[in-house]
């Protein structure tokens, strides 16, 4: 079986990856992304959103990170504290719920849901001196794994889906190219046929792997509180998904909440095929899953939304996450994907807000067109409406 799922992309070893052809992959797939981005645009007669999750709703929401030693063994207490997560205190988030498709649609057509968030770590008397305040973003879906595998499946892929002839794309593709198309064509299919939930009802994994401190390799997970609010959904409402969210934020005395969890890549305890592999495997195959028996998810935090803190369309328009850029030394991303995601996304971000900063910059951003619900790009930290809401909301300032 193994030998087989070769053939469909999954890299056994380094032996199998190409390194020297990952530069121009990426180069590639930074192209093609930008058309995607500007072809979805086009057929829908609007201006540009975010080259995929293009349909969402922005709030504000808080990040409370436990005291990781109770509950926990020391010696796992000690691998948990690391970056953020190394001693307790409550942060301002940005939260954004949105569709995965690059198009805006229904919210009941099938589809992958997102959760991603931006946590302002600096302090008050930083974030009102320093252009720069230090924050971390988190970026998630409901679905375990990316469809994607690696750069190679990403540039295949991409190139079928904007090729005027997709049929003819797909025949010039090299065999084993093939071959990975079908499997991530595959594996999004089933990732989309999911139970229609509302987002705050709905778990969500970070799907490809960041280092956690200086030796161990994570991924993250945000499971709902089994108690969070929700009224049924109307099907024919085709902005269903985001009319709830908005409802329960405004409506609703108790606000949802995601238990927050870290999963330690232990590759002696791990197993592809009933056999263990090395780091470099469990890193760089984005489509391969981390068995939850073999390896456990540790609650460390807690996202809490905050009631009535709907992000109006302007600064919506401006919000935006970046994994790659806004992470701290100890949490940066890892494995292909998170390599050739990176330059594609702010080359995404750059085209639709041509004002926006580098990343990880300065959080004002100039005026710009903002396509429907807001399109996922920038600040949080330093908006005194934002962290007045925050403190009213839990009583304290952020530590």
């Amino acid at each position: 079986m193994v030998f087989l799922t070769r053939w469909f992309g999954v890299t056994e070893s380094d032996a199998d990856r190409d390194p020297a052809r990952e530069k121009a992959d990426i180069e590639a797939i930074v192209e093609k992304s930008l058309l995607m981005q500007a072809s979805a645009a086009a057929k829908q007669q609007r201006p540009l959103c975010r080259g995929t999750h293009a349909k969402g709703v922005c709030a504000r929401a808080a990040f409370e990170v436990f005291d990781v030693t109770v509950g926990h063994e020391p010696a796992l207490a000690t691998r948990l504290a690391k970056g953020i997560f190394a001693k307790p205190g409550v942060y301002p988030a940005v939260v954004r719920f949105a569709n995965a498709d690059a198009s805006i649609n229904s919210d009941f057509k099938p589809d992958v849901r997102s959760l991603s968030f931006s946590v302002d770590l600096a302090r008050d008397s930083i974030a009102a001196h320093d252009a720069t305040p230090l924050r971390q973003d988190f970026s998630m879906q409901n679905a375990t794994t990316l469809p994607i595998n690696d750069s190679p499946a990403f540039l295949a892929t991409i190139s079928l889906l904007t090729a005027s002839s997709p049929i003819r794309s797909l025949w010039s593709l090299q065999f084993r190219d093939k071959l990975r198309v079908m499997r991530t064509l595959a594996l999004a299919e089933m990732q989309a046929r999911q139970k229609i939930k509302p987002y705050q009802k709905l778990r969500y994994w970070s799907m490809v792997p960041f280092r956690h401190g200086p030796t161990n390799v994570v991924k993250f997970s945000a499971t709902p509180s089994p108690d969070s609010p929700s009224r049924p959904l109307k099907r024919n409402n085709p902005t269903g998904l985001q009319d709830e969210l908005i409802r329960h934020l405004q409506e609703d005395s108790r606000m949802s909440a995601f238990d927050f969890g870290i999963q330690f890549l232990d590759v002696d305890r791990m197993t592809y095929w009933r056999k263990r592999r090395d780091a470099d495997f469990w890193i760089e195959n984005a489509s391969v899953e981390w068995n939850e028996i073999e390896a456990p998810f540790h609650t460390v935090a807690r996202l809490t939304l905050l009631p009535r803190s709907r992000l109006d369309p302007e600064e919506s328009a401006t919000t935006y996450f970046d994994v790659t850029g806004n992470s701290t030394p100890d949490s940066t991303p890892v494995g292909s994907i998170n390599r050739a995601r990176g330059p594609a996304e702010v080359a995404s971000r750059k085209a639709r807000m041509p004002h926006a900063p580098a990343a990880g910059g300065a959080e004002t951003l100039a005026p710009i067109e903002a396509c429907p619900a807001g399109a996922n790009e920038a600040s949080i930290g330093g908006r005194q409406s934002g962290r007045e809401e925050y403190r009213h909301e839990f009583g304290r300032k952020a530590k």
